[in-house]
């Protein structure tokens, strides 16, 4: 089923016209990493930036992602200057840190995450979806609503529920999504301090808010850590992932984390695990919205397969769902740029790479890419039964990153996303506001410009 004429595009940021300068740049990148962007790189293998700081390679040719993330990932670590913009609020969590402190980091965090792990997270999942099925209902009245807000609430309380064995409801876990709320409001996807090699004595360029926030954000996340490790410390504790990271050792240096180290990664699992689901979630409802006929089968796949008693064996009912949602993420990927650094000389594509060089790989752009896949810009879910489709996801598919850095929780994402897609799709019909259409734009993930609105209605 083939994106149809009769349906609008699912919408896209228009590029850039034209060349402007690096101070016209730098304002169009803070105010939308994607708009930003030249048309050129929708066909570009690999793009050149220059300015009078530092040089820039984004890197579309497959063969070239793969050797920055898997053929040789310790030569391309992450580029401090993301970190710049993160610091604030990650600490030295293992999304920003590089090297023996980062491999310490996933020898600790990936059990927890095995696929073994993950059954043991899914009745929480089903509680934090059964709650966003009963909270929606209110909004059920056929007026228009902003979902990026329900699809965030969601979110949040599978992370919670799953992490910490609490609900959205509990005190701290609402302070936290309050300030992370706001925080994403004030804080761009990447700060300016992260585009311009300053010298360390140089004030970073941080919004007040966007540090007030993260230090309120720590503080509660926090109060959470060191109330569970006190509860470990009593042998009374839930057997979640906060407990199964903060028990586990390192297998090098036989040490767990500390609380201070806990709070670094926790402030990334909410981050991450909250941010980037919300993103996805919003825009599949989106997208089914807008392709009536596929929300049409996934209820009813939803219908046939979710009992009142939802099992983990259920998910093998959802592949439809499934692909909706995996097309999703190819359409709007939530992190739709990563930055690494060159930490010696290399050649790309017949062109000499310096030591220190800025090397950007665009899942947006590599996942809408022209000449990898067939009609890149529609909405298709059954794309991925093609062989094009199957060359895309192997050569072109990289939502969660890839090689030995791709996000520990790609597997649970790729479990929540279905599940409370269907759950909410078995009940509710979503359809699209004509007069307030979506627009994507970057800021700490891809989200719409002026919001999702959509009508909700309960089905019958």
């Amino acid at each position: 089923m083939s994106g149809c004429p009769m349906h609008p595009m699912p919408p896209k940021p228009p590029a850039r016209e034209g060349r402007v300068s690096l101070w016209r740049y730098l304002k169009l990148f803070r105010q939308d990493i994607l708009s930003a962007q030249p048309a050129r790189l929708y066909r570009a293998w690999m793009a050149e930036f220059k300015t009078p700081f530092f040089r820039s390679y984004m890197c579309n040719d497959p063969e070239l992602v793969d050797l920055v993330l898997k053929t040789r990932p310790d030569e391309f670590p992450k580029s401090n200057r993301v970190r710049e913009g993160l610091k604030p609020l990650l600490g030295n969590s293992v999304f920003v840190t590089n090297g023996d402190v980062w491999k310490r980091q996933r020898r600790i965090i990936d059990p927890a995450f095995e696929g073994g792990r993950l059954r043991d997270s899914f009745e929480a999942m089903v509680a934090a979806g059964e709650a966003a099925v009963a909270r929606i209902g209110k909004a059920a009245d056929g007026r228009a609503h902003e979902i990026e807000e329900e699809a965030s609430h969601a979110a949040a309380d599978v992370i919670f529920r799953t992490l910490f064995s609490i609900p959205i409801e509990h005190e701290t876990a609402s302070a936290v999504f309050s300030e992370f709320r706001a925080h994403q409001r004030s804080q761009p996807v990447v700060n300016i301090a992260a585009l311009l090699p300053l010298p360390k004595w140089m004030p970073r360029l941080h919004r007040r808010a966007t540090l007030e926030t993260a230090k309120r954000i720590r503080g509660l996340i926090t109060e959470l850590t060191s109330a569970r490790m006190a509860q470990i410390e009593a042998g009374g504790a839930p057997m979640d992932l906060a407990t199964k990271i903060m028990t586990t050792p390192d297998p090098v240096d036989g040490k767990c984390f500390d609380t201070e180290e806990m709070v670094d990664q926790v402030a990334i699992f909410f981050l991450a695990g909250h941010e980037t689901s919300a993103s996805a979630l919003a825009w599949a409802l989106y997208l089914v919205a807008l392709y009536p006929e596929w929300q049409d089968r996934l209820a009813a796949e939803a219908r046939a397969a979710l009992g009142d008693q939802i099992a983990f064996s259920d998910m093998k009912k959802l592949p439809l769902s499934r692909d909706v949602f995996r097309e999703t993420l190819r359409l709007y990927p939530p992190v739709p740029m990563m930055v690494r650094e060159a930490a010696c000389p290399q050649q790309f594509r017949g062109r000499k790479v310096a030591k220190g060089a800025q090397i950007v790989l665009s899942p947006w752009h590599l996942q809408r890419h022209e000449r990898i896949w067939e009609r890149p810009d529609e909405f298709d879910p059954a794309r991925f039964a093609t062989d094009n489709g199957r060359d895309g996801l192997r050569r072109a598919y990289m939502p969660f990153s890839a090689g030995q850095r791709v996000c520990p929780g790609a597997g649970f994402a790729m479990i929540e996303g279905p599940l409370i897609l269907s759950m909410l799709l078995k009940s509710y019909r979503f359809d699209v506001v004509n007069e307030r259409p979506a627009m994507p734009v970057a800021h700490l993930t891809v989200r719409g410009k002026d919001g999702i609105w959509l009508r909700i209605t309960a089905r019958d």
